[in-house]
């Protein structure tokens, strides 16, 4: 148990260096502190938007997930993947390019401003909704960190969101999004190592690779089944892929994640980016895929068992000591590299948007605010990790997501128009899960295309109005 925990000390106390080693390269300006100057390198921004988005929801709630469903769960993988592959092949450098144009600090105000003009009501509309919903996915995150102390070393769940909540605080007051991104990339080397380490010791503990996957096959009758038996048919198992597609499309929508790319040092290092970032993701996401699918081996699916506790308790039941306190220490990286991103694109929504002071003391007012309201919905928020994330991603998705892929397409809707779109992609998405259709398709997919369609049917209007005008 002292090895663990030392192994996990280390790795914490590592990156509160990292981060405030960062900080010797830093000017004391607004844009330092919320995009890092705009001078990011690629392999920097690719590491840190990948940290970011596989965050600790990959290594309780997915692995969980995985743990539970078996091979079906393959479809969210895929979805994670592949969607975020094409938003990046027709958004991201424009997203880049944007944010030179316009002069953007933060993800509303870029939307706000993108293709011409300020929309007032518009930025101060999605401050909201960020600031609503990243507070709740960075409690989420917290929470994952708490499950994974709980679960290895027996310590009360809150004990995790305090210690996160400090470590946020280290290194994002004194660094901003440069210390932010540094941190990440330290990071995400942690927790593919973390991963990697996981998956030799199931294939090793199994007797190697044959007997590893024959084992899996005996789980049960449905474990390695693609969805046909789980979900009833063929179609209804595409559905459900194609569903997941949009859980990846909507990554546009997450301020956490696209700050990362707004703030690459020039956007014609964008492909160079994108190899670095699908690489790495497509990697790691395979890997724990796999890892998701070995706890089934090895730990009982026992009634009163929490799936989400099932990655800790694998690593408890097959790695010695030291190891277990890298995985921790991978498991909190997940945890902290997301929740600084999402602390920092609510900072800048506070000091930027909401106008709660120009300098960079303030903005450090707002990102201490903003983990205190983090850590408070964390230690009293009921659902698991899983559900929190999807709810808050879903939000994002279907309310932001559609705004940025028609200005990416070169559009502009009206500030009203773009409103409506807001409202009704939320609405759809949120009463598409209150009903439990979500447990069919993933309820980002009718949320972003409502919004969509919306659009497309105020701008044929708008076309006829105009042509009768005329």
């Amino acid at each position: 148990m002292n090895l663990q925990i030392t192994g996990f000390l280390f790795f914490l106390g590592l990156f509160v260096l990292i981060g405030l080693w960062s900080t010797k390269r830093q000017s004391n300006s607004r844009s330092d502190y919320l995009l890092a100057g705009g001078s990011v390198s690629p392999i920097l921004t690719a590491l840190s938007a990948a940290a970011t988005k596989n965050s600790g929801y990959m290594f309780i709630g997915l692995i969980g997930y995985i743990y539970q469903f078996g091979l079906s769960a393959v479809w969210l993988v895929c979805g994670f993947l592949f969607g975020d592959l094409i938003s990046y092949c027709f958004v991201h450098r424009k997203l880049r390019q944007a944010t030179g144009e316009t002069g953007a600090l933060g993800f509303s105000e870029l939307i706000a401003r993108w293709n011409g003009g300020h929309y007032r009501k518009l930025q101060t509309a999605i401050g909201i909704i960020t600031l609503v919903f990243l507070t709740t996915y960075a409690a989420a995150q917290l929470n994952a960190g708490g499950k994974a102390l709980h679960g290895l070393f027996g310590w009360h769940p809150s004990s995790g969101a305090w210690i996160g909540a400090g470590l946020i605080l280290a290194y994002c007051l004194s660094g901003g999004l440069r210390a932010s991104i540094w941190t990440d990339a330290a990071q995400s080397i942690l927790m593919m190592g973390a991963m990697l380490l996981l998956l030799g010791a199931a294939i090793n503990g199994a007797g190697g690779i044959s007997l590893f996957l024959e084992k899996l096959d005996q789980v049960s009758p449905t474990y390695l089944d693609l969805g046909t038996q789980r979900f009833g048919s063929l179609g209804a198992t595409a559905l459900f892929a194609g569903g997941w597609l949009f859980n990846g499309l909507g990554v546009v929508g997450q301020p956490q994640v696209m700050v990362r790319f707004m703030a690459l040092d020039n956007s014609q290092h964008m492909k160079k980016t994108g190899i670095y970032y699908f690489l790495w993701s497509s990697c790691f996401l395979s890997v724990t895929f796999v890892v998701g699918l070995s706890a089934r081996l090895f730990i009982t699916n026992a009634s009163g068992f929490d799936p989400e506790l099932a990655l800790p308790t694998l690593a408890q039941n097959l790695l010695p000591a030291v190891a277990v306190g890298v995985v921790l220490g991978g498991i909190f990286s997940a945890t902290l590299s997301t929740i600084d991103s999402q602390v920092l694109s609510c900072s800048a929504v506070l000091s930027e948007d909401f106008k709660l002071g120009k300098g960079v003391q303030a903005k450090r007012l707002s990102t201490l605010a903003i983990v205190a309201v983090s850590l408070a919905i964390a230690l009293f928020a009921p659902a698991n990790v899983f559900t929190l994330v999807i709810l808050a991603w879903s939000a994002l998705a279907c309310t932001l997501g559609p705004l940025v892929i028609v200005h990416a397409l070169g559009k502009r809707p009206s500030e009203n128009t773009a409103l409506l779109m807001m409202a009704v992609g939320f609405s759809v998405a949120m009463l598409w899960r209150h009903f439990g259709l979500n447990a069919h398709v993933y309820e980002g997919a009718p949320g972003i295309l409502s919004a969509l369609l919306l659009y497309l049917i105020t701008s044929f209007g708008s076309s006829k109005q105009s042509e009768r005008l005329q």
